[in-house]
């Protein structure tokens, strides 16, 4: 087993050495064949985290080298007592690494999402303030900059398809996939709509768009006090179960002190 690990990282080094496969094609942040292997989502969930100004490749490459080197690191340890189901064990501790952060970063992604569902009602209510006087497009561009930092990217990428010429309902459909919270599908139809319609029509448009945003706010409130509810609830139980154990604790030790004494 040993020998075939030897085997394998020396041919591999030879290949690498020799120029016969480029480190670059594999380990470039840009054209990387290794990129191949990041989820699909991976840029939106970094997006998401760390702003646009953060580089989804880097972050990526610098998983698979501290997984490589992890793996490797436990190899060496292990290298005098490597077996077949040690090295299995070892493979397996390595792809965990490689995936660990992606997991993180999907935990946190669906608890800001939760937070970001919650601000979506917000921000449509200022949107229908900006189309009570500008036209659609001129409204979302003007929202940009109250809108919650996460909406910011697609926000930007469905103004410029728009302007680009782009009069479907594509960069609308676009942007509620990317952001899938409640109801942002018809929302967005909804959005798209009042731009379509003709200025003696806008009022009717407006009113509906109005009242959906309405009807998401009160949704918006119930989420927000069922939260605040449960936090009340889970915090009264930690309480007494802390008073309980506290009292138990009491008892018990007064019966050792009466025994002992």
């Amino acid at each position: 087993m040993i020998e075939g690990v030897i085997i394998v990282v020396v041919a591999a080094a030879a290949l690498f050495y020799s120029g016969t496969v480029s480190t670059k094609t594999f380990f470039d942040e840009e054209n990387g064949y290794l990129l191949n292997l990041k989820e699909k989502d991976y840029n939106f969930l970094v997006g998401a985290k760390y702003g646009e100004d953060a580089n989804p490749n880097k972050l990526f490459m610098a998983r698979i080298r501290n997984a490589f080197y992890a793996t490797l690191l436990i190899i060496v340890f292990l290298i005098g007592n490597l077996s077949f189901v040690y090295f299995v064990v070892v493979l397996v501790l390595g792809y965990f690494i490689f995936k660990l952060p992606y997991i993180q970063l999907q935990g946190y992604h669906k608890k800001y999402m939760a937070q970001v569902d919650l601000l979506l009602p917000y921000y449509l209510k200022n949107l229908e303030i900006l189309c009570q006087n500008y036209t659609v497009p001129v409204a979302l561009a003007r929202s940009i900059d109250s809108a919650p930092e996460v909406f910011k990217p697609g926000l930007r990428d469905m103004i410029a398809k728009i302007d680009a010429g782009d009069s479907s309902i594509v960069p609308y459909m676009e942007f509620a996939q990317e952001y899938p919270v409640r109801d942002s599908m018809r929302m967005m139809r909804l959005l798209y709509r009042l731009g379509l319609g003709a200025q003696e029509n806008k009022y009717k448009q407006l009113l509906m768009f109005s009242k959906s945003v309405s009807s998401l706010q009160n949704k918006a409130r119930e989420v927000k006090y069922k939260q605040r509810l449960d936090a009340m609830e889970q915090k009264t139980m930690i309480m007494l179960v802390v008073t309980g154990g506290g009292t138990m604790v009491v008892l018990v030790m007064s019966m050792m002190m009466s025994f002992g004494g």
